[in-house]
């Protein structure tokens, strides 16, 4: 998975789940909580084929800059060590001379990849976050409309996000692995119609 990838599945989980997915039995029931690990949506084997495809796509887009960031960065790395060379031998040698005008060109390209980098970098992720929201934002709202279906279907009273409670240190201990409804909750999702949420191609 690129960095991209990465950056949009934070934002995925970070926003799915920033509201739980609440519904109420039709008659009055003993409350049912369950969880759901957010994280197990972008497993290529058994994760949510539509947001799968739509972070393909996004890779896809974004294979171009990410290429030229990564050439980038090994061209920076390179002449990092190159300038430590010089720098150890004209503390070690100080009688051999050094290029003065080849080391001064050395620490400029440095210095000036360095700023276009970070520029690149900055640019590439606003592109990034603005073609995320267009791209992924019609399907995470098909998926907040499912799990609101999913959870109203089983009589569900509850669907927590077991990847942010951890994280927080809340879950001590589960006793049942039946409150784990990933698994259920993704193969009901593959199984609705294609055309539920109209993801916009990438450009």
């Amino acid at each position: 998975m690129n960095t991209f990838r990465l950056i949009a599945a934070a934002l995925f989980v970070s926003a799915l789940f920033a509201i739980s997915a609440f519904a109420q039995a039709a008659q009055p029931a003993p409350s049912k909580i369950v969880y759901i690990n957010v994280a197990a949506f972008d497993d290529d084997k058994a994760g949510i084929t539509k947001y799968i495809a739509v972070m393909k796509a996004l890779d896809t887009e974004f294979a171009g800059v990410n290429g030229e960031l990564q050439t980038m960065a090994t061209r920076y790395q390179t002449l990092g060590k190159e300038i430590q060379a010089l720098q150890a031998s004209a503390t070690n040698n100080p009688k051999v001379p050094i290029d003065q005008k080849a080391a001064t060109a050395k620490v400029d390209e440095y210095q000036k990849l360095e700023r276009d980098i970070k520029f690149k970098q900055e640019d590439a992720k606003a592109r990034f976050q603005s073609r995320y929201n267009t791209v992924v934002g019609p399907v995470y709202q098909d998926i907040m409309k499912a799990l609101q279906d999913f959870a109203k279907q089983k009589g569900y009273s509850m669907i927590l996000d077991a990847a942010k409670l951890d994280e927080a240190g809340i879950i001590l201990a589960v006793g049942n692995d039946s409150a784990d409804v990933t698994k259920d909750f993704v193969t009901f999702y593959n199984a609705r119609p294609a055309g539920t949420a109209a993801a916009t191609t990438p450009k």
